[in-house]
């Protein structure tokens, strides 16, 4: 499509991910393997395309177009609300919280429009990752670690098949160039020198040099977007008030134990996890389990059995907060002698060799 419009690949990228927020489009998943992401058409897709919406001039930019709303108006114009599951890029689906009286999707897309980072922060698997998954298709993501380089960040030389060195940029130089929102997930982990060399990018210049290839200079084009994933009780994590200064929007991300209920997740498992996240806020307790705990726990109950479900939860909180954990496990549950999930006596090879029977994965063993 870029090569038939003549226009860049950013612009027609962006393009179509208007049309996905306006409705008239379907995001295709990235199936294709190229890390791009893909598009379909939907019945409103026709329609779309014989009314051109042309832009006013000098609002091509984020920051043009926030002023401009600025100028025209003082109130926000209101935009569809994503109420809705929406599909991610992986397929699965992510369900919009309320954020700031609006779906949380709909107010980091209105934070990108206005081009202000975000820092999301919370205890692992409350669903930071996924709510910029389902927020901005284009998304390219970093893991941060304490191993992270400024080469993985930027770009760095590697051999090809020839034996010869090229430089390969790395995904901060592709989101830029292609005005793509970038996800630095557990940014906190990562070097505070590693992270300066994305700083100029983040701020007015909009641009960073490539010290490495020959000191090039590379622009940010319209749609980039920066937003950092920050897991407060990791080991080693640590929040500098250069990193937070870059941030405007620092938003709490914990888990919604409601959304777990309506998932029909076991109530009796939520009610101990509410119980357990009260203690940790009380500074009582250091883990509870998160949607994604328990959304790991259905799936196990699934296939090995309630008991066993509930054994693998106490196996899996920290070895500090276990007995807590377990004590409130099987007060809920109401079974006693519930321990973490482990390897019990060898069968015999007559029993190992036969399939498990109809109705045997409803049957957890644990000890």
């Amino acid at each position: 499509m870029a090569r038939q419009l003549g226009h860049s690949h950013g612009a027609v990228r962006n393009a179509a991910l208007t049309l996905v927020r306006r409705g008239e489009a379907d995001p295709g998943g990235n199936g294709t393997g190229t890390g791009q992401p893909t598009f379909r058409a939907n019945a409103k897709t026709s329609a779309a395309a014989r009314t051109a919406v042309i832009s006013p001039p000098g609002t091509h930019s984020p920051r043009a177009r926030a002023a401009t709303a600025a100028r025209t108006s003082t109130r926000a114009v209101p935009r569809s609300r994503q109420t809705g599951p929406i599909r991610r890029s992986g397929g699965q689906l992510y369900h919009p919280r309320e954020l700031a009286d609006l779906p949380d999707v709909e107010a980091l897309n209105r934070l990108r429009d206005a081009d202000v980072p975000v820092l999301l922060y919370g205890p692992p698997g409350t669903g930071k990752t996924s709510l910029v998954e389902a927020a901005f298709p284009d998304l390219l993501t970093v893991a941060g670690d304490g191993d992270t380089t400024v080469g993985d960040l930027i770009g760095e030389y590697t051999q090809d098949d020839a034996g010869a060195y090229v430089f390969q940029y790395g995904p901060v130089v592709t989101a830029m160039t292609e005005g793509r929102a970038l996800l630095i997930d557990d940014a906190t982990l990562i070097s505070p020198k590693v992270l300066a060399a994305l700083y100029p990018a983040m701020d007015g210049r909009r641009q960073i040099q490539v010290k490495a290839h020959k000191g090039e200079t590379i622009k940010a084009e319209s749609g980039f977007y920066v937003v950092a994933g920050h897991n407060p009780g990791v080991h080693g994590a640590v929040l500098t008030e250069a990193l937070s200064s870059r941030f405007s929007v620092q938003i709490q991300v914990g888990t919604d134990y409601d959304l777990a209920l309506a998932l029909k997740i076991d109530a009796r498992v939520v009610r101990v996890a509410r119980h357990l996240a009260r203690q940790v806020d009380l500074g009582e307790l250091g883990w509870a389990p998160q949607l994604r705990e328990l959304l790991s726990y259905q799936k196990t109950e699934a296939v090995l059995g309630t008991k066993a479900a509930l054994a693998n939860l106490i196996g899996i909180a920290p070895l500090e907060d276990r007995d807590a954990v377990a004590e409130a496990v099987t007060k809920a549950a109401g079974i006693k002698n519930v321990m973490p999930l482990t390897l019990g006596k060898q069968l015999p090879a007559s029993a190992a060799r036969q399939p498990p029977s109809a109705g045997s994965a409803n049957r957890g063993h644990a000890r």
